[in-house]
């Protein structure tokens, strides 16, 4: 069985370290786990990873943000994956910093990568993993602080929440959408 889990961000040195790449992060991280690493393929920087006899696709677009959708079409397609075994990983300014929330659908919240995934696949119905980055900016700034490096206090806990977020992500392949919304939903 294939999973495609697509980790949002954007491309360039400026931007590793920033709020908006925490979906680069956690499959940084998932990689990094297997000393496996990504090589650069159409669209994204691509990487297999086996676990307890699943394959995982990770895919992290070289295409920015806000065209995320072409690298997840492509890599369906390339893979062979169907729209339930895809799983977006994306950070989320609703929800407190590190909270996680697993759902098989829903709309974009105003967030650009999951606008224009939705916009290219035609449909909302896919899973995604939202991890919170909280909302501590003032009237404005919103742009400045997704797009800001993370505090001296979110350094503290981030790599926790980051393998938290990994577990959640290999839960999905493992158990299904179900069993680890129950799981994780309410951590």
């Amino acid at each position: 069985m294939k999973y495609l889990i697509v980790g949002l961000g954007n491309i360039g040195s400026e931007y590793a370290e920033t709020r908006h790449n925490i979906g680069f992060k956690v499959l940084d991280a998932l990689a990094g786990a297997s000393n496996l690493f990504f090589t650069t393929g159409r669209y994204a920087d691509v990487c297999e990873m086996r676990h307890k006899g699943k394959t995982f696709i990770l895919v992290k677009p070289s295409t920015y943000m806000n065209l995320s959708g072409n690298a997840v079409r492509y890599w369906m397609q390339q893979e062979k994956i169907a729209l339930e075994n895809v799983l977006i990983v994306t950070d989320d300014l609703a929800l407190p910093f590190g909270k996680l929330r697993m759902r098989g659908q829903g709309s974009d919240g105003g967030h650009n990568g999951l606008k224009h995934i939705n916009e290219i696949l035609g449909t909302q119905n896919y899973a995604r993993l939202r991890f919170g980055i909280s909302a501590e900016f003032s009237k404005g700034q919103q742009i400045d602080y997704v797009l800001g490096k993370w505090s001296e206090e979110e350094l503290k806990t981030l790599p926790e929440n980051i393998d938290r977020a990994c577990k959640c992500v290999l839960s999905f392949g493992l158990i299904g959408l179900a069993r680890t919304m129950n799981e994780f939903n309410t951590k």
